[in-house]
């Protein structure tokens, strides 16, 4: 079976978003298949003019496939700390299966916070950021490397720090990060109210 990966967009009234930051991923990824001709993802995309979609691109070394959906936000205001030192999730692959088998232990939580050795690293669907004394910190070490985080950090809004599990109570905010959502703060009194 191929190993197919995945990148998602955020489209807005026919204007796709941030799309060098997907651009350069996609790169790197077909780079590390040995792919040498690489065409630009704005070729394939084709956006609806009205409304807020998301994009998804599946492809492979060979193929690419897009798709476009209507967006709607799922809520996470709170998270279930899971610890799994097995998963790794440095590409965007397709193939979510560890990530949905976490998903699954979240109890009556929204989502789950993976800590691998001690170490914050993402949610199964966002990189994480934690605010403390007004500055907003996220994992050195996420399962995966995102484009809003990266695009954060090139902004300078956050600041790359490893953040361990039982430091959390140091923090007093939490945002997700993800191509959909962006940055966003889920406003807390303490760090603790949110983990389930």
């Amino acid at each position: 079976m191929k190993k197919t990966f995945l990148e998602t967009i955020r489209v807005i009234d026919g204007d796709v978003k941030h799309l060098q930051y997907h651009q350069k991923r996609y790169e790197s990824v077909l780079h590390s298949l040995g792919v040498k001709k690489i065409r630009s993802l704005n070729e394939y995309i084709k956006p609806p003019e009205f409304g807020l979609y998301r994009c998804r691109i599946v492809y492979d070394a060979q193929d690419i496939w897009v798709d476009f959906f209507e967006y709607q936000k799922r809520e996470v205001k709170s998270l279930k700390i899971i610890f799994d030192d097995k998963i790794r999730y440095t590409q965007k692959s397709a193939s979510r299966e560890h990530l949905d088998n976490l998903f699954a232990q979240r109890s009556l939580c929204d989502d789950v916070l993976i800590v691998q050795d001690s170490f914050i690293t993402d949610t199964t669907i966002a990189n994480v950021a934690f605010l403390k004394d007004g500055m907003w910190y996220s994992p050195k070490k996420p399962l995966l490397c995102g484009t809003t985080r990266q695009r954060m950090l090139d902004d300078g809004i956050i600041t790359l720090k490893d953040i361990r599990v039982d430091e959390l109570s140091e923090y007093s905010g939490l945002a997700l990060m993800n191509a959909m959502i962006d940055f966003d703060i889920i406003a807390l009194e303490n760090i603790k109210d949110t983990i389930c």
